[in-house]
């Protein structure tokens, strides 16, 4: 029996048979890619926690530049308490890797809500996130020597997500680098965060680790410290944002690393 081609019954059959073997094709595609995605990924991440450090790698030394510098990854909660410690190669597969930690996906997840719902309440915030099921990786460094430790920061600019590193001589208070990035900023105002003349701002400052806080992006032109930079002109959202995911982050480190210097004075 002959096929009526001009039936709705055929234009019905064939347009599922099109969605299934594309949509076969397409899944199919998408798996093959996905380890070559991972690697990608991973090798921005190891570029980025090195341009902190003021190592510049690219995506085909990235992975054996990174484990020259990187002496050990650690994992803390919000408390500042010890969760994981690795060394040597990085393992994609274990998730208990301070490595693999995916902080916007956990910020997504999690802090953005607590964030935003905290308002300027520290202790609600602080209540919340300590009980939040989040990590915060360390990297510690070693370049020429001399120690490092590259602290991974996220948070929202004006349009989407803002991230970067901050990198912390040995002292653990001054500044030896950072480095941002964004998804959605404008360009020629919030963009401009990932641009050096920015970052360089941070080169030596210090973190006020007595007070709430720590560090300031101040309004573009206003007067700065050693405790704070110029923010962006025309781009106060971002430099804001900026600000804020800093503030917030690094006082989970501050715990940590006077819980570390509390331990080595009493030994």
């Amino acid at each position: 029996m002959a096929v009526n081609k001009n039936s709705n019954g055929y234009t019905f059959l064939f347009s599922i048979v099109m969605v299934v073997v594309v949509g076969a094709a397409l899944a199919i595609t998408s798996q093959s890619l996905k380890p070559l995605q991972t690697k990608n990924d991973a090798d921005k991440k190891r570029i980025d926690i090195l341009g902190a450090i003021q190592v510049k790698a690219t995506r085909e030394n990235a992975a054996q530049m990174f484990e020259q510098y990187v002496v050990e990854r650690v994992a803390i909660n919000y408390n500042g308490d010890v969760l994981n410690s690795k060394t040597g190669a990085i393992d994609a597969t274990d998730k208990n890797d301070p490595f693999n930690v995916d902080i916007q996906k956990e910020y997504r997840a999690d802090v953005k809500k607590i964030v935003k719902e905290s308002g300027k309440n520290q202790e609600e915030m602080a209540a919340r996130l300590s009980a939040a099921p989040v990590s915060f990786p360390l990297f510690k460094c070693n370049k020429d020597g001399e120690i490092l430790y590259v602290i991974p920061v996220v948070g929202t600019g004006l349009w989407g997500p803002i991230w970067g590193y901050v990198a912390l001589k040995d002292d653990k208070q001054t500044i030896y680098g950072a480095k941002f990035d964004h998804k959605t900023e404008t360009p020629g105002l919030g963009a401009e965060i990932k641009e050096y003349f920015f970052q360089e701002k941070f080169e030596n400052k210090t973190l006020n680790t007595s007070s709430e806080t720590v560090f300031s992006v101040v309004k573009g032109g206003a007067p700065t410290n050693e405790h704070s930079v110029d923010g962006i002109t025309g781009g106060t959202v971002t430099s804001k944002g900026v600000d804020e995911m800093i503030n917030r982050t690094l006082k989970v480190y501050i715990k940590y690393f006077e819980s570390v210097n509390n331990q080595r004075a009493q030994r």
